[in-house]
């Protein structure tokens, strides 16, 4: 089975999954979903894969899926509800960097197998983790703003599409810019930097489309 194969059936199980959190456990299910998606995107986004034909990173489908929660929760919920959902996700993601590094610290046992794979995971460089938080925390508050305007803006049914498609493309262009800036800028030659920028961004933007179907479906999905 092709890596491109197996992306798709791997984009439609993330956000069926997604769907099924909010069916079963309602909008504290999106905001459990938003906290899980952050971490296991940052740990997912250190192998790398080649996607039609691009290297690219894993860990943007499920990243993606945490923008696709925090419209749902703005969509059906409200503004206010979707700011803490995306603080929630930061909070998350803060603690868990604080609590592996504290955990790395500890010297392993004589008899110890994970130790070496754990630093290899989790001992990450400063800058990737400090474009991590800074990404996610000014992407995701710019799409809740935005997805707000656009509902305003556009307030029919039939224009979710846009309401969903427009904030989030805008919103990860945004996180890609932060990130790959913070991150990156300057640790390669220009051209190396703008291709791991363009690729990045490619791939966040395929998976906001993809994300468009479930979001209707949401939209019309009566939760417990």
């Amino acid at each position: 089975m092709t890596n491109e194969i197996i992306w798709i059936i791997f984009a439609i199980v993330n956000f069926s999954m997604l769907l099924l959190f909010y069916r079963l456990f309602g909008k504290t299910g999106l905001y459990v979903w938003i906290g899980m998606a952050t971490i296991i995107a940052n740990i997912q986004v250190l192998k790398t894969v080649e996607l039609f034909g691009l290297t690219a990173t894993l860990g943007n489908i499920l990243y993606g899926t945490a923008y696709l929660a925090t419209d749902i929760i703005n969509e059906k919920h409200g503004k206010d509800e979707a700011k803490k959902a995306v603080w929630m996700g930061f909070a998350t993601l803060l603690a868990m960097t604080i609590f592996m590094q504290i955990a790395l610290t500890f010297q392993p046992g004589a008899d110890d197998i994970a130790h070496e794979s754990l630093t290899t995971i989790f001992d990450l460089i400063p800058r990737v983790v400090a474009g991590s938080l800074a990404a996610y925390i000014i992407s995701q508050s710019f799409d809740v703003w935005i997805y707000d305007k656009f509902r305003k803006m556009f307030p029919a049914d039939k224009h979710l599409w846009i309401r969903n498609n427009g904030s989030t493309g805008v919103s990860q262009l945004l996180d890609t810019v932060v990130f790959c800036s913070i991150a990156f800028y300057g640790s390669y030659p220009t051209e190396i930097f703008f291709e791991i920028f363009i690729t990045t961004y490619v791939i966040k933007f395929i998976v906001a489309i993809m994300d468009t179907p479930f979001m209707y479906i949401a939209k019309k999905m009566n939760h417990v």
